[in-house]
């Protein structure tokens, strides 16, 4: 029996870059072999197994067969006269076909080093295009080692398109296409994802909603990027160099959506794109599965958003109703996010990058001015339904004094 190291560990061990989970592959073994050492089957579709301390999962050597459509359509066959590079092989990228033993050596017979020191995603065979996932998976790794200059190879792009065209992406779950897209959000370089599937034909298959923005001109004045869909990566950017929470960033994708819908006749200017942008924010949403509590950002967001960057300029009524809105006195945290959200659609605009966002402190100041006013606070004459009532009158006569000290500034954005 021989244990190897192999994937995603292997390969960042050797281009140096931070890595936390470990997966192993076992060579000539059989189940019983690993149970009887106290290891822990886990494996649904093949033998994976949980070491008894490290809890790390190691995979018995196995072939795969394509037997029907979708990331399920697969036959695994597992047994102890398979080799590595048999087992390798049918891995989605060379840079992640490679593997090391103990001793610290490199197994790489489908020249993974290689494409790593050249910078290159490649594909190990062509069994890569049996898999639909895999063009998320390129795509994210493309988000990921941009930092470090690597390019998609071509006959890899082209596996990519071949698998939009042919219709396997509609077989992929839900559940895949989120997790992978979330994975994706959460890398420096996020934008780079979705420009990925765009190129390949994947992002209209997979996010129509989303692929609907590019072309989409805007009033240059605002944003001198002028398009709506480079205007929503510039965003997305925005989000990653600030390393915003995955609710933020989602949020910041769609925040837009509402401008595809826009009426031929009213562009460049996108009157009432907020609200059109609700419903495709829910679609979007809803066929992804996308958790609740981030669901609930990104709508607030798509809603809210201009309120946030007219700040200065509303009255003391409406800044509380906007609040109330976010639930600001049971969820900060979400008036924190919406902000943030909200400061990188105002930052992700052509030359404006760097620009100033005072409505981000002046949001959160009134938030704390509010949440501030207790019940506790009123004179003990005030019972009842009167308690609510008079905490709202206190929280906007609160709002409207902090407004009068800082005096009303505007900020258009």
């Amino acid at each position: 029996m021989q244990v190897y190291l192999v994937g995603g560990a292997v390969r960042d061990h050797l281009l140096g870059h931070p890595y936390h989970e470990k997966d192993y592959v076992v060579v000539g073994a059989t189940p019983e072999q690993l149970l009887t050492q106290g290891y822990q089957a886990v494996g649904k579709d093949f033998p994976v197994f949980l070491h008894p301390e490290t809890k790390e999962e190691y995979a018995l050597a196995r072939t795969e067969r394509k037997s029907g459509q979708g990331y399920h359509g697969f036959e695994f066959f597992t047994d102890p006269n398979v080799t590595l590079e048999e087992d390798l092989i049918r891995r989605d990228l060379t840079i992640n076909a490679m593997a090391m033993d103990d001793a610290g050596q490199i197994y790489d017979p489908y020249h993974g080093q290689a494409d790593l020191n050249n910078k290159i995603l490649r594909h190990v065979s062509d069994a890569f295009a049996e898999d639909p996932l895999r063009v998320l998976r390129v795509a994210r790794f493309a988000a990921r080692y941009t930092q470090y200059g690597f390019t998609i190879a071509n006959e890899t792009l082209a596996f990519m398109q071949q698998l939009a065209e042919s219709g396997e992406l509609q077989a992929l779950t839900p559940e895949r296409v989120w997790k992978e897209t979330a994975r994706a959000l959460m890398e420096n370089h996020a934008d780079v994802y979705f420009e990925v599937l765009r190129q390949c034909g994947a992002l209209k298959v997979l996010f129509p909603e989303i692929d609907a923005l590019f072309g989409v001109p805007q009033r240059p004045e605002y944003h001198p990027e002028v398009d709506c869909g480079i205007h929503t990566l510039m965003s997305l950017q925005q989000a990653c160099k600030a390393n915003y929470s995955l609710d933020v960033r989602y949020a910041v994708l769609v925040h837009d959506l509402g401008k595809a819908l826009t009426p031929k006749e009213e562009l460049p200017r996108h009157i009432m794109h907020e609200e059109r942008g609700i419903q495709p924010v829910m679609i979007i949403s809803d066929r992804l599965k996308v958790p609740t509590q981030t669901k609930q950002l990104a709508l607030a967001v798509c809603k809210e958003h201009l309120k946030c960057h007219q700040a200065f300029t509303l009255k003391a009524g409406t800044l509380w109703r906007l609040l109330q809105r976010l639930d600001v006195l049971r969820r900060p945290e979400r008036v924190e996010a919406f902000v943030q959200a909200c400061e990188c659609d105002a930052r992700g605009r052509l030359g404006l990058e760097d620009r100033d966002y005072p409505q981000a402190q002046y949001l959160l100041e009134i938030m704390q001015t509010v949440r501030a006013i207790k019940a506790a606070d009123l004179p003990t004459e005030i019972q009842g339904p009167d308690i609510g009532e008079m905490l709202i009158q206190k929280r906007i006569e609160a709002i409207a004094e902090f407004k009068q000290r800082l005096g009303n500034t505007s900020h258009p954005v």
